[in-house]
């Protein structure tokens, strides 16, 4: 059983910075890929990020609609994923979800391939 919280949510103007963090309550944690996914009021939630542990370094991936403004990292030591988001625009409005899937699945970016989930944590950027 994997146990994900996020924190780190909150409002941001346009063109500025957010940081979400996420911390999993697993024994193994590096052999979990985690990923980011976004819901927005109305949308079916879209996948962000995914970040799995390459044995040397992390492997990264993400969504081509937040690709050179997000980065996510994660610390295995720490149990920790994070999402950095700069230059944030008001369609990145949303609830952001850190989920965990099996890394022997290799990086998912469907959310079905995702068994464990955090709560969420809202971010809202102003225009």
């Amino acid at each position: 059983q994997v146990q994900l919280v996020e924190s780190g949510g909150g409002l941001v103007q346009a063109g500025g910075s957010l940081r979400l963090s996420c911390v999993a309550s697993v024994r193994t944690f590096s052999s979990y890929t985690m990923g980011w996914f976004r819901q927005a009021p109305g949308k079916e939630r879209e996948f962000v990020a995914a970040v799995t542990w390459g044995w040397t370094a992390d492997r990264s991936y993400y969504a081509d609609s937040i690709k050179d403004r997000f980065t996510s990292s994660r610390d295995n030591a720490k149990n920790t994923v994070s999402l950095q988001m700069n230059n944030v625009k008001p369609e990145d409005t949303a609830v952001y979800y850190c989920a965990a899937a099996p890394a022997a699945l290799g990086v998912q970016r469907g959310s079905e391939a995702y068994a464990y989930w955090g709560q969420g944590t809202q971010v809202t950027v102003s225009s």
